[in-house]
């Protein structure tokens, strides 16, 4: 019996672009790309919402170049947080198994991972994802999966991930305003990390870092699921500034300089090689070396890495992640930023791009759709999950999320 075709949309709110991509299912339930859409960001910065109207316009535009592309009419997305508020923290829970054959049911891991969610968190913070990553039977550590095991007590732990509640009050606010239903909230380092990073490379331990125009996001995996999630606030847009002081020019014409010349590698610049600024501008004038760019670019993504580190060591992860780090996100695309992450992390390094997808993938094969692709295959995962304990799972938060709202 053929599939139901389905449309599944995503939604990168960023700070330098908005992005949409819309994936259709085919009878055979493979995941075709029929189209992308992409506006300029002017009412967020690193990642929070700033200005309600321009959000608002960005958000419009994006989804009506995607509905175009695409030919069909866009209603709803699933869509991303982002911004240095968001942070994780590990937590257990314990709880006796219910059923009086001991067996451990779907409804005894609701119940630890509620059990875990008992923290006090701060007043102006809100829990987005509560991921379960291991869980105990009668002592009997290390276990994934523990449905149908026999036991008497049942512990988990899970990752919490909260956001500033005033943040995500302020995005659900732009999108509704956008005429858009909100199918999903995902935070941006969980979200491309769905899109780059494979079952293999999670399982073995490895760190994603989308460095985008104002933030660099980090997620760390270990045995297949989320151990660590921050989000730093500097991105690429800091080099583009770095580049004007340096230059004694314009934003705009740092911002070209760095896309046409820009490299992470110094020593691999001639020194004879110059950069004519008026080509680039009519308005400006000068012959500057293209080594001097390049040693700017070094130093910022230097501070960068190094503040990567920082957050390894803090989890006792640095240099020990097997799998390295997947570098995505716009930031990504500077000529040999690889090599300058390897040196700094002492980890194996790669430029993660969306990758095992259909339709347009020439229009998404670049690391500054890994965000807005994994918030579609969110949306896909969940709507796959039909008749399973997922999808249990899933009506269950829903229906907590809506409860939440009615409550005092």
């Amino acid at each position: 019996m053929a599939r139901k075709e389905e449309i599944f949309v995503g939604l990168d709110i960023g700070s330098f672009k908005i992005t949409t991509v819309v994936g259709k299912t085919d009878e055979a339930g493979e995941l075709n790309i029929i189209g992308v859409g992409t506006s300029f960001s002017t009412g967020v910065r690193k990642g929070i919402v700033n200005e309600i109207e321009e959000t608002v316009s960005g958000i419009s535009e994006s989804m009506e170049t995607a509905e175009r592309m695409a030919g069909v009419q866009l209603e709803s997305a699933t869509i991303n947080i982002n911004g240095s508020h968001i942070s994780s923290f590990n937590s257990k829970g314990v709880v006796a198994v219910g059923k009086a054959n001991q067996e451990v049911m779907f409804e005894d891991t609701v119940r630890v991972e509620e059990a875990a969610q008992a923290v006090q968190i701060p007043t102006n913070k809100e829990i987005i994802h509560v991921i379960p990553r291991v869980y105990s039977v009668d002592g009997q550590e290390g276990v994934k999966d523990p449905i149908g095991m026999t036991g008497i007590r049942l512990e988990g732990e899970v990752q919490i991930v909260t956001v500033s509640e005033p943040a995500v009050k302020n995005l659900k606010k732009c999108v509704s305003q956008a005429g858009v239903k909100i199918e999903d909230i995902i935070s941006s380092p969980l979200a491309m990390s769905k899109a780059v990073a494979s079952k293999r490379e999670k399982e073995l331990g490895c760190v994603v870092l989308d460095i985008g125009s104002s933030t660099t996001g980090i997620i760390v995996y270990e045995e297949e699921k989320p151990l660590y999630t921050s989000v730093l606030p500097v991105g690429s847009a800091h080099i583009t500034n770095d580049i004007a002081i340096g230059l004694r020019t314009s934003i705009d014409v740092a911002e070209k300089v760095k896309l046409k010349y820009g490299t992470s590698m110094p020593k691999a610049v001639p020194e004879k090689e110059k950069i004519d600024l008026s080509e680039i501008d009519m308005n400006e004038e000068g012959v500057i070396p293209r080594k001097h760019v390049a040693e700017i670019i070094e130093a910022r993504l230097s501070e960068i890495f190094l503040l990567v580190k920082n957050e390894l060591k803090k989890i006792g992860r640095d240099g020990q992640l097997p799998a390295g780090a997947i570098l995505t996100g716009g930031g990504a695309k500077l000529e040999d930023i690889d090599a300058v992450a390897k040196n700094i992390l002492k980890l194996p390094c790669v430029i993660g791009k969306p990758h095992n997808l259909k339709g347009m993938v020439d229009k998404i094969y670049d690391p500054r759709f890994s965000t807005a692709v994994g918030l579609m295959l969110y949306q896909l995962e969940e709507t796959e999950h039909v008749g399973g304990s997922r999808q249990v799972g899933v009506a269950i938060n829903k229906m907590k999320k809506i409860f939440k709202q009615f409550m005092p």
